[in-house]
């Protein structure tokens, strides 16, 4: 079998090394803009160009590196019948719970107040956190939202889910469909966006949205920076809808310089750190899946192309 990373890494070798160790009986090759075609069965990529799928017409399937799948599914020619897998958590999952976990209690337990408190050498305690004065709103419930709900009902907060089709948590409280948002958004005073990026949740963070949550709310987006109409959030802020917001992700990535929402303190700005991809993790999978396709097995992580996700 043959192999073809497709990824723009500067240093390929770190994925290709040891790909060949994890499946020694495959072939393995790294994307050449200006080579020939490999005839390659299997393509691992990362936001690949559109030349792939023009020179590489005998891929059986392609397996992205990373949950996310709209820089995939965004490339014109994609052959509409080409398997395309997405990662399967690899350590992702932990490490967006990790992350929405610190935020919220930044919020919940005034943690900044603190801290301005040091600065001022002055010693003084507030009141105990009432956990149900934070209830949270996790939107969608993949892998990665739903660890995240696990985590926070498993501290006492109270937590909703909400996505497209039905779901069930233990601790945690889900809507289902569009006519079930508005209810979700009500009962929502941290809303945590999880969501992949389709047609349909493009711009989902809206001022109609936040205008739907409880007073004073807390918007922690580690989706996608297109989820975010920018201008919203602002004027939320500051009509006082939302108190703060924390934002992993953005649609021009570096931010500029001259982004208004650097000098918004009810903004924390984090460069897209939320959860990194776990080489060893996510390797191990995708070989794993690759050898079992090659060998006729069934394999999970299949993507809908036609929902997005």
């Amino acid at each position: 079998m043959k192999i073809l990373f497709v990824a723009g890494d500067p240093k390929p070798e770190r994925w290709t090394v040891p790909i060949r160790e994890l499946l020694p009986e495959a072939e393995v090759h790294v994307w050449d803009a200006n080579g020939p075609a490999v005839d390659a069965d299997y393509a691992i990529v990362w936001q690949p160009p559109a030349a792939l799928f023009e020179r590489e017409t005998r891929l059986k399937a392609v397996f992205n590196l990373g949950a996310g799948i709209d820089g995939l599914l965004a490339v014109p020619n994609l052959p509409p019948h080409l398997p395309v897998v997405r990662l399967e958590d690899a350590g992702m999952s932990v490490q967006m719970a990790e992350y929405v976990l610190h935020q919220l209690l930044e919020a919940s337990r005034g943690m900044e107040t603190y801290r301005e408190q040091q600065r001022q050498n002055v010693w003084k305690i507030h009141r105990p956190i009432k956990r149900s004065e934070w209830p949270v709103g996790v939107l969608g419930l993949g892998h990665i939202g739903k660890r995240v709900a696990r985590t926070l009902a498993d501290l006492d907060y109270r937590v909703n889910g909400w996505a497209r089709s039905e779901h069930s948590l233990d601790q945690v409280t889900t809507y289902a469909g569009t006519d079930s948002l508005h209810g979700f958004l009500g009962a929502t005073r941290v809303l945590v966006n999880t969501l992949p990026l389709t047609a349909e949740t493009r711009d989902i963070l809206d001022y109609r949205l936040f205008s739907q949550l409880m007073p004073g709310a807390v918007v922690i987006n580690v989706g996608r920076g297109e989820h975010l109409v920018e201008e919203d959030l602002l004027r939320a802020i500051d009509e006082g809808q939302v108190a703060r917001a924390s934002l992993d992700v953005f649609r021009q990535e570096p931010l500029p310089a001259d982004h208004p929402f650097w000098q918004r303190p009810e903004i924390a700005i984090t460069p897209h750190i939320s959860a990194r991809t776990l080489r060893d993790a996510t390797l191990a999978q995708i070989t794993a899946k690759i050898r079992a396709h090659h060998n006729g097995e069934p394999i999970t992580g299949i993507v809908d192309t036609a929902r997005g996700y």
